[in-house]
Protein backbone atom coordinates (compact mmCIF):
# COMPACT_ATOMS: atom_id res chain seq x y z
CA UNK A 1 0.00 0.00 0.00
CA UNK A 2 1.35 3.49 -0.58
CA UNK A 3 1.36 5.66 2.13
CA UNK A 4 -0.57 9.10 1.47
CA UNK A 5 1.49 12.22 3.07
CA UNK A 6 -0.83 15.22 4.13
CA UNK A 7 0.98 18.41 3.96
CA UNK A 8 0.95 20.68 6.85
CA UNK A 9 -1.54 22.99 7.25
CA UNK A 10 -2.02 26.18 9.58
CA UNK A 11 -4.56 28.85 9.95
CA UNK A 12 -3.47 32.37 10.94
CA UNK A 13 -4.12 35.80 10.01
CA UNK A 14 -2.37 38.06 7.61
CA UNK A 15 0.12 40.78 9.49
CA UNK A 16 1.56 42.30 6.51
CA UNK A 17 0.40 41.90 2.52
CA UNK A 18 2.92 44.90 1.17
CA UNK A 19 4.55 42.77 -0.77
CA UNK A 20 4.01 41.17 -4.40
CA UNK A 21 2.23 37.89 -4.38
CA UNK A 22 3.91 37.34 -0.51
CA UNK A 23 1.44 37.65 2.54
CA UNK A 24 2.96 37.20 5.94
CA UNK A 25 1.19 34.72 7.91
CA UNK A 26 0.85 34.95 12.02
CA UNK A 27 -0.56 31.62 13.60
CA UNK A 28 -1.13 31.35 17.23
CA UNK A 29 -0.78 28.32 19.71
CA UNK A 30 -0.98 27.25 23.55
CA UNK A 31 1.41 25.93 25.09
CA UNK A 32 2.00 24.91 29.03
CA UNK A 33 4.59 26.50 30.74
CA UNK A 34 7.04 23.52 31.61
CA UNK A 35 7.57 24.41 35.18
CA UNK A 36 4.43 26.71 36.34
CA UNK A 37 1.69 24.72 34.19
CA UNK A 38 0.11 28.20 32.82
CA UNK A 39 -1.18 28.66 29.23
CA UNK A 40 1.21 30.85 27.26
CA UNK A 41 0.23 32.44 23.56
CA UNK A 42 2.79 31.81 21.37
CA UNK A 43 2.86 33.21 17.90
CA UNK A 44 4.59 32.39 15.16
CA UNK A 45 5.02 34.32 11.57
CA UNK A 46 5.20 32.74 7.68
CA UNK A 47 5.88 33.72 4.81
CA UNK A 48 3.33 32.43 2.14
CA UNK A 49 2.78 32.68 -1.58
CA UNK A 50 -0.64 34.55 -2.28
CA UNK A 51 -2.08 33.88 -5.76
CA UNK A 52 -6.00 34.56 -4.01
CA UNK A 53 -4.95 38.33 -2.90
CA UNK A 54 -5.19 38.37 1.12
CA UNK A 55 -5.28 41.52 2.74
CA UNK A 56 -4.28 42.18 5.48
CA UNK A 57 -6.74 40.52 8.58
CA UNK A 58 -7.58 38.20 6.47
CA UNK A 59 -7.84 34.71 8.11
CA UNK A 60 -5.79 32.12 5.89
CA UNK A 61 -5.27 28.34 5.55
CA UNK A 62 -1.68 27.78 4.68
CA UNK A 63 0.06 24.81 3.41
CA UNK A 64 3.33 23.57 2.98
CA UNK A 65 4.94 23.75 0.11
CA UNK A 66 8.32 23.27 -1.92
CA UNK A 67 10.83 26.29 -1.21
CA UNK A 68 9.96 28.44 -3.44
CA UNK A 69 12.45 31.32 -2.34
CA UNK A 70 14.77 32.18 0.93
CA UNK A 71 11.76 32.84 3.07
CA UNK A 72 9.03 31.22 1.56
CA UNK A 73 7.83 27.59 2.46
CA UNK A 74 4.38 27.80 2.27
CA UNK A 75 1.52 29.04 0.19
CA UNK A 76 -2.64 30.16 0.57
CA UNK A 77 -4.58 27.68 0.51
CA UNK A 78 -7.65 29.04 0.89
CA UNK A 79 -9.02 32.60 2.72
CA UNK A 80 -11.57 31.48 5.09
CA UNK A 81 -12.18 35.02 6.35
CA UNK A 82 -11.88 38.64 5.25
CA UNK A 83 -11.09 40.84 7.63
CA UNK A 84 -13.99 44.31 8.28
CA UNK A 85 -11.30 46.72 6.55
CA UNK A 86 -11.03 44.62 3.45
CA UNK A 87 -15.23 44.25 2.84
CA UNK A 88 -15.36 48.30 3.73
CA UNK A 89 -12.29 48.73 0.80
CA UNK A 90 -14.25 46.92 -1.74
CA UNK A 91 -17.45 48.36 -1.30
CA UNK A 92 -16.04 51.86 -1.16
CA UNK A 93 -14.55 50.73 -4.75
CA UNK A 94 -17.92 48.83 -5.80
CA UNK A 95 -19.96 52.44 -4.49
Amino acid sequence: MDKVRRRNEQVGTVVKAKMAKTVVVAVERLVRHGLYRKTIKRTSTFMAHDDKGAKRGDVVRIVETRPLSKMKRWRVEEIIGRSARAAEDTTAVAG
